[in-house]
């Protein structure tokens, strides 16, 4: 099993997106957990997150210098970061104003965004499998956010705007794949997304972290390490129109996350958006593979 993930970009590229969708959704619970729940500053989490993230990262810059950031597409890289900055500083404001189930449900807007960019700016064939598939998966998360519902609100639409902008840093990303190593991507991200953070944190205030938010942020700060890396792995593989429907699996396991950490009970809406998004992610996976064969 492992060597025919190995061998298939499809399968690999799949692989490697759902890990990233795991560790986000373990990211976002303890994220909503410091900022909703303990009260910690929105605009400050974002600093501690990738500057504990780039620390944890250290150890691999100690084994390889500086020449892993080495790179002839240095704007590149500074306009990805800073479009994830701004998408990081709308999605942790928002997740403090609302449940991760309706959080994650607008971000997941981002595969419109991301197939209309690969098909204008990387020129990527987007055939109607992939089109349908990303329409399911956007009608189940519909389904499970219910805007025509009293609990929706106008914060929710924060993770729209990180949908939109992170969109925009996928697309940067897997163009920087065709000529650098995902390290380096990485190991760029980090490095530039720690000060931008800073100076949003010091205009909010900077709050420091004590008690039990020291170690639940030093746990986000490695999940978001290792989910930056992941996400990078999986562009690498497979085309970015391909391997973003699987990233709408990031919704049932949040919304499962949310249930057993804070008790937000999906509802049959719920259920039923969540079999569509899977069957949508299931079945572009399986045509994929129909392809390389």
């Amino acid at each position: 099993m492992a060597k025919a993930i190995y061998r298939s970009p499809a399968l690999t590229g799949a692989f490697w997106m759902v890990m990233a969708g795991v560790v986000y959704a373990a990211g976002n619970v303890a994220l909503q957990q410091v900022t909703m729940n303990m009260g910690f500053a929105a605009s400050s989490v974002a600093f501690w997150q990738y500057g504990i993230a780039l620390v944890f990262a250290v150890p691999y810059l100690w084994r390889t210098g500086l020449s892993v950031m080495r790179t002839n597409h240095p704007w590149q890289h500074v306009f990805r970061v800073a479009l994830s900055a701004l998408g990081v500083q709308a999605w942790a404001i928002g997740l403090a104003s609302v449940p991760i189930s309706q959080a994650i449900a607008l971000v997941m807007t981002s595969p419109f965004f991301i197939i209309v960019g690969a098909k204008l700016f990387l020129g990527e064939t987007v055939g109607p499998s992939r089109w349908i598939a990303t329409a399911v998966g956007f009608t189940g998360a519909l389904l499970i956010l219910q805007p025509w519902s009293e609990s929706f609100t106008w914060a929710a639409l924060l993770p729209v705007a990180s949908a939109l902008l992170w969109g925009g840093t996928s697309l940067i990303t897997k163009r920087l794949t065709a000529h650098e190593r995902p390290e380096s991507i990485t190991v760029w991200l980090l490095m530039l997304l720690t000060p931008i953070n800073a100076l949003v944190a010091i205009g909010g205030g900077f709050a420091v972290p004590t008690g039990d938010i020291i170690w639940i942020m030093l746990a986000l700060g490695l999940l978001t390490a290792l989910a930056q890396y992941f996400l990078t792995l999986a562009y690498s593989s497979a085309d970015a129109a391909y391997v973003q429907p699987f990233d709408d699996l990031k919704l049932p396991l949040n919304v499962l996350g949310g249930w057993l950490v804070f008790g937000y009970a999906p509802d049959t809406l719920f259920w039923i958006g969540g079999v569509m998004i899977l069957c949508a992610s299931l079945s572009i996976m399986l045509i994929e593979r129909r392809r390389e064969k």
